[in-house]
């Protein structure tokens, strides 16, 4: 059974950083897509980043400030947050599926597996 469990969660500065872990377990990791998501009280999840074989994507609002990456040996996604900002305030989710379209990078349905969340908060 897939697992996804979410770490490194919050309060931060604006403008200060954080990096958060996605350990996954029951799939092949480097075999499976990957994204990251976030969501705020009442607005809908958005994406932040995803990364595939060698790949990596991020919405234009993303671009800059937030990097994905994935450490095979040790089963783990990363996203390094760097110049938070308040509005950066929500739920982190890491999600997972065997295979993404890559036009549905940033689609949340087209990923199967969801971590818990870790939430992060940035003060101003």
């Amino acid at each position: 059974q897939v697992q996804l469990v979410e770490s490194g969660g919050g309060s931060v500065q604006a403008g200060g950083s954080l990096i958060l872990s996605c350990t996954y377990s029951g799939y092949t990791y480097s075999s499976y897509d990957m994204g990251w998501f976030r969501q705020a009280p009442g607005k809908e999840r958005e994406a932040v980043a995803s990364i595939g074989t060698g790949k990596t994507w991020y919405p234009n609002s993303m671009k800059g400030r937030f990097t994905i990456s994935r450490n095979n040996a040790k089963n783990t996604l990363y996203l390094q947050m760097n110049s938070l900002k308040p509005e950066d305030t929500a739920m982190y989710y890491c999600a997972a599926d065997p295979l993404v379209p890559t036009p549905r990078r940033f689609d949340p349905p087209a990923y199967q597996y969801w971590g818990q969340g870790t939430q992060v908060t940035v003060t101003s």
